[in-house]
């Protein structure tokens, strides 16, 4: 036996047993009829041994051939023969019958170790991995009969979010540690809502609510970016509005514009989407090349693409450096903004996507955009709630942070007074979220009826500047729903065109003096 090949590194080595897989073999050598009834599947035969495997082959086709059951014998190879494999075969026998093995014992032990090796092979995640390995050390694990096994492995799938343990253990370390998800999570591009919310934590789900045209795409692009760019996660959107091309150029416009990500990639780029879209960039030296009226440089009559592209390199850094931050934007291969569009799709549909971008990817943080009824039950807005349900429940399971973006109704309600009757479907959706925002545009005509504080409850607020540009805009933000506390009112100034966020501060109406 020394001769043979033990396979090191396919299975710890806390599965492995070759003495039980000898004894076995043993034993049906001794009496080849027994494999009528113990034998083992192609896929659940994981010998550790090489050579106990070939011995096992060798009972199937040639010593029990007559007995083994056909269906059993697919998948198999013939087995090697030589002088020394049938040495080995009389020495087995003979071992077998001196010890008087119990071939239904013997079997019992085999086979559960086998499942225990097929399903730790299986296992997508080295947390479920350690739980089948810790199966061969429980109390009765010697009790437990082979369905009773297959019975537990398969509940450790079920249990994979179920966080398990003794309330009363480690307490004195998880206070001073200070560092549970309940406290900590990762920031948002928003000071104010990072500390509400305590970040953006794991096993939460958070919407936000706009009515239609108000850039929901876009501030979940805002957020996943800074999430996949900024704090390095890998990320995944799941659209039912934008196409890819569409969320693509915005990603881009994103990058360009947002300050932290310049930093990463080494220029300062004001640039707009409509600038992008159409292809308009400006030279360094107007003198040097035709430009249209508004600077930027014009493609010739006739030009090809690839000869206006080569003289945008030649005249204008601007375009350079658009191009040097696309670059960067697709060798960001460790963190990477993953895109799934789906038009019709049931919630089953959405729960298979998300735990496969989960198991293939590693992707911890998800946006769906935008939370609405499945393809089964369109018109009935109070399936809202059941495909929120889901969401809430993959969140806590898997632990992933789901966000998802809502459809707020066209109404005469104050943005600072907005409520969940505000929602244009199903109200009751707030039920199963852990946080809730309420976004809508300030009229630029009402904005003398507001003020606003860095700190809330400030002796000084600031009136509301008012802008030319028309894609500058005021949101007011009310959050509606936070598990961890506070429901403030803020104020954000954004620019589409750009997809520039920012937030102010707290809002208020003006007071009236007294």
């Amino acid at each position: 036996m020394s001769a043979t090949k033990v396979v090191e590194e396919k299975y710890p080595k806390e599965l492995k047993n070759i003495k039980l897989e000898y004894a076995y073999i043993g034993l049906l050598l001794e009496n080849p009829k027994s494999i009528a009834k113990y034998h083992l599947s192609f896929e659940d035969s994981q010998f550790s041994d090489d050579m106990a495997m070939n011995l096992y082959k060798s009972v199937l086709f040639t010593e029990g051939g007559r007995f083994a059951p056909e269906s059993i014998k697919r998948d198999f190879t013939y087995p090697k023969t030589s002088e020394q494999i049938y040495q080995l075969k009389q020495k087995l026998k003979i071992e077998a019958a001196n010890n008087n093995y119990s071939i239904e014992s013997v079997f019992s032990k085999i086979k559960k170790l086998f499942l225990l090796k097929k399903y730790y092979l299986k296992a997508p995640t080295k947390k479920m991995q350690d739980q089948i390995l810790e199966i061969k050390s429980y109390k009765r694990y010697k009790e437990m009969t082979i369905e009773e096994l297959e019975n537990i492995v398969s509940q450790i799938g079920v249990k994979r979010g179920i966080s398990e343990g003794r309330l009363n253990k480690g307490v004195t370390e998880f206070l001073l540690e200070g560092s549970s998800s309940l406290t900590s999570g990762i920031p948002l591009p928003f000071p104010i809502l990072t500390q509400v919310f305590k970040g953006i934590r794991l096993g939460e789900t958070m919407a936000f609510a706009m009515p239609s045209n108000s850039g929901k795409s876009r501030f979940t692009i805002n957020l996943a970016a800074h999430l996949a760019f900024v704090q390095k996660k890998k990320v995944l959107i799941i659209s039912n509005e934008m196409s890819e091309e569409k969320m693509k150029l915005c990603l881009i416009t994103t990058i360009l514009n947002n300050p932290e990500i310049q930093k990463q990639i080494g220029h300062e780029i004001k640039i707009s989407e409509g600038e992008l879209l159409g292809f308009k960039f400006k030279p360094d030296n107007s003198k040097e090349v035709k430009t249209d009226k508004n600077g930027y440089i014009l493609k010739e009559e006739n030009e090809t693409q690839q000869h206006f592209v080569k003289r945008l390199k030649k005249y204008s850094t601007q375009f350079n450096n658009v191009i040097a931050a696309t670059d960067w934007l697709n060798s960001q291969t460790n963190n990477p903004i993953c895109f799934m569009h789906i038009a019709e799709h049931t919630n089953d549909d959405l729960y298979k996507i998300i735990l496969n971008y989960y198991y293939k990817e590693g992707v911890e943080y998800v946006f769906y955009d935008t939370l609405k009824t499945d393809i089964e039950h369109i018109g009935n807005s109070a399936e809202i709630k059941k495909t929120a349900t889901i969401l809430s429940n993959i969140a806590q399971k898997y632990k992933i942070f789901i966000g998802s973006t809502l459809q707020l109704l066209e109404s005469s309600t104050a943005p600072v007074n907005l409520t969940i009757n505000d929602m244009a479907e199903s109200r009751t959706v707030k039920e199963v979220l852990d946080t809730l925002c309420l976004f809508k545009q300030i009229n630029n005509q009402t904005f003398d009826d507001y003020e606003y504080s860095e700190i809330e409850e400030s002796k000084q607020y600031k009136s509301i500047k008012t802008y030319e540009n028309p894609d500058v805009r005021y949101y007011a933000c009310v959050v509606d729903k936070n598990r961890a506390g506070a429901k403030p009112t803020l104020l954000f100034k954004l620019n589409l065109a750009y997809n520039e966020w920012f937030e102010l501060g707290h809002l208020r109406m003006k007071q009236k003096l007294k």
